[in-house]
């Protein structure tokens, strides 16, 4: 079984600073994330990181996957979007939305809940200038533990339910442009491939 300590070294200096986001074209965002086991310091500190690497790229969500790491881990932050629609349930109550963000989902499994699918214009810090129209379910349930191990419950629906599945959908090796109808990649199918093209240079390089 996997656990915390199996970080690379490269990674585990990276803590305490903001992290590289990873680009499309990378590996890493077509892995799916491994269970994590050990509830420590390390985790606590990764989590941290990960959370200002978002607030420094000015996004609402990022994933393990994006940060060159292959875990079942994410964070989120939609505070401050509430016009956007946002209503949930955490452990069966509706504590204010400050007090529960900035939040970190360890180990979540999700489950959509019937409802109507909400198409929606969505981008991705690994898909710089690149944006489109995604279809997904309203509500959802996701069981995650926190970075103690403790268990919660979220119950939600709108913008919210939309960037966890968003995160989650990273954990699982997938990407926002797989939901995108073709005639939208179409459009941005030269804008994909050199950012692809990039990542490849940049792997190129480092492989040096």
């Amino acid at each position: 079984m996997w656990e915390l300590c199996c970080l690379s070294r490269v990674s585990f200096f990276l803590l305490g600073m903001e992290l590289r986001i990873t680009q499309y074209g990378e590996p890493i965002l077509r892995e799916e994330g491994k269970v994590i086991e050990t509830f420590d310091d390390f985790l606590r500190t990764l989590v941290a990181d990960m959370i200002e690497t978002m607030y420094e790229a000015e996004g609402v969500g990022l994933a393990a996957q994006q940060i060159d790491q292959a875990l079942m881990l994410c964070v989120v932050d939609i505070a401050g979007y509430e016009e956007l629609g946002i209503d949930f349930e955490l452990d069966g109550k509706r504590p204010p939305l400050d007090l529960i963000m900035p939040m970190a989902l360890v180990n979540p499994v999700l489950r959509k809940l019937p409802s109507e699918e909400v198409k929606m214009e969505e981008g991705c810090l690994s898909f710089p200038g690149i944006r489109g129209e995604v279809s997904r379910p309203d509500l959802i349930e996701v069981n995650y533990q926190d970075v103690d191990g403790v268990k919660h419950c979220l119950v939600t629906s709108g913008w919210f339910a939309r960037v966890v599945q968003h995160e989650y959908d990273h954990l699982k090796g997938i990407l926002f442009i797989d939901h995108m109808e073709t005639r939208y990649l179409r459009r941005m199918d030269t804008k994909l491939k050199r950012l692809k093209r990039s990542s490849r240079d940049w792997l190129n390089e480092q492989a040096k």
